[in-house]
């Protein structure tokens, strides 16, 4: 059976032979939104919980609107102008707003970038800048939360009266679910707030999971810091295959954010019936799979329908190569997955080294296979995980290793689809 997996922007096709594929994983099909302009507008009158922006926005001088980066495919050319319309009917105008990037640790967003991600017209006429994480000036030292995080947020973002993140809800390998309060932190933390958020005493934790809101103390935490900076109002969306929205959720922060991701809970799940053999998937294509930093979270969606000691062939174009200079040289000087893990607790966190335990913690119970164009081949050798040229090549070595009757799953998208085993 052939099968479209995303990757880059022109996908790839994986042929699984019939007798082996045990399922096929994705998202359940859902309507589109019609007018979704116009159902940003009626829900910015109507929110799900809390007051209407206009309401929010009476009487304040200032807005600052929060966006993802590049890697989310948030679609902003549709909510901005909305929230645009409502802040300038509040007496907020244009000249008043900030479109703060939230970037947490990765680069800053480059010209071109900003006007995929927000349209001409906003892009070079509304004051647009990025978070800089490590620039301890630009951030605001708001205190220290009850568990002991140390919460610095930028300084644009502190300023604002009236403080807006947009964003896109989809599970997420830590936080439980991307989108609401993680937009704030780690996307507008400064650096010594997003080492503590991702260090062993969160990512260790059996509640900091993909899907998990309940008993996920880094969900709890993130919580913790918007109160702390302030958030008055959130719109998320959630997508479908095909990247239409699907569903918007704009509102209160906590209420909006919930409704999110019960309606996006209910699309994404896809379960087996029993643990396989090997498992095929993808980081989700672009722009998720620019680099291998972010294709680890592919990895570790997958791995909950994997048998232990299974492998796990997973594709990812990464353009971009390795990732950030931090994350490149750990992944390509840590000479095995199971040594990396050992050696956490005896040395300080450092930027990055959350990703590459989340991938660790993967290959230290599974086969892990890569196949990708984009990172060097030099890079590629040095690496905890093993290559492939190709998906073709990659399966027929799984079926080599685990035999002729193994049991295949596919996941087309693989951190967008929240998978389990029937029953467990």
């Amino acid at each position: 059976m052939k099968i479209e997996m995303a990757y880059g922007k022109t996908g790839m096709t994986v042929d699984v032979p019939e007798k082996n594929l045990s399922a096929l994983l994705s998202m359940r099909a859902s309507a589109p939104v019609e007018d979704p302009e116009g159902a940003v507008t009626r829900l910015l009158r109507a929110p799900i919980g809390g007051k209407p922006l206009g309401e929010l926005a009476r009487g304040k001088r200032t807005a600052c609107i929060v966006v993802c980066d590049i890697t989310r495919p948030v679609p902003n050319r549709v909510i901005l102008p909305s929230l645009f319309n409502e802040l300038e009917r509040a007496g907020i105008t244009r000249d008043q707003v900030t479109i703060l990037v939230a970037t947490g640790l990765h680069r800053p967003s480059t010209p071109d970038e900003l006007v995929t991600m927000l349209g001409e017209e906003i892009a070079s006429t509304v004051r647009v800048v990025s978070h800089h994480a490590r620039e301890i000036g630009e951030q605001r030292f708001l205190g220290t939360t009850p568990q002991g995080t140390p919460v610095y947020v930028d300084e644009v973002y502190c300023a604002a009266d009236v403080k807006i993140t947009t964003g896109f809800i989809e599970p997420h390998l830590m936080a439980g679910f991307s989108g609401g309060r993680k937009l704030i932190a780690p996307g507008c933390a400064g650096e010594e707030t997003i080492k503590a958020l991702h260090s062993p005493r969160f990512i260790e934790h059996p509640g900091c999971r993909e899907g998990s809101i309940e008993g996920n103390p880094l969900h709890a935490e993130l919580l913790e810091i918007a109160r702390m900076a302030g958030h008055d109002l959130i719109v998320n969306v959630a997508l479908d295959a095909d990247r239409r929205i699907t569903g918007i959720f704009a509102g209160d922060p906590l209420a909006a954010h919930a409704a999110g991701v019960a309606h996006v809970r209910a699309a994404v799940t896809a379960q087996v019936p029993a643990p396989v053999d090997i498992v095929v998937t993808s980081a989700a294509g672009y722009p998720l799979d620019l680099t291998f930093y972010q294709t680890v979270k592919g990895m570790t969606a997958a791995a909950p329908v994997l048998k232990p000691g299974g492998t796990l062939i997973i594709a990812a174009e990464c353009t971009e190569g390795l990732g950030s200079p931090e994350f490149t040289e750990m992944a390509t000087t840590v000479r095995s997955a199971r040594a990396f893990l050992d050696g956490l607790q005896d040395r300080p966190v450092v930027i990055d080294q959350w990703q590459l335990e989340e991938c660790a913690k993967v290959a230290a119970v599974h086969d892990v296979v890569l196949v990708s164009g984009g990172i060097a081949r030099e890079q590629l050798q040095k690496l905890f995980v093993r290559s492939m040229p190709d998906l073709r090549t990659a399966l027929q070595d799984g079926l080599q290793r685990h035999g002729a009757d193994a049991r295949v799953a596919v996941i087309p998208r693989g951190p967008y689809t929240l998978v389990g085993v029937a029953g467990q």
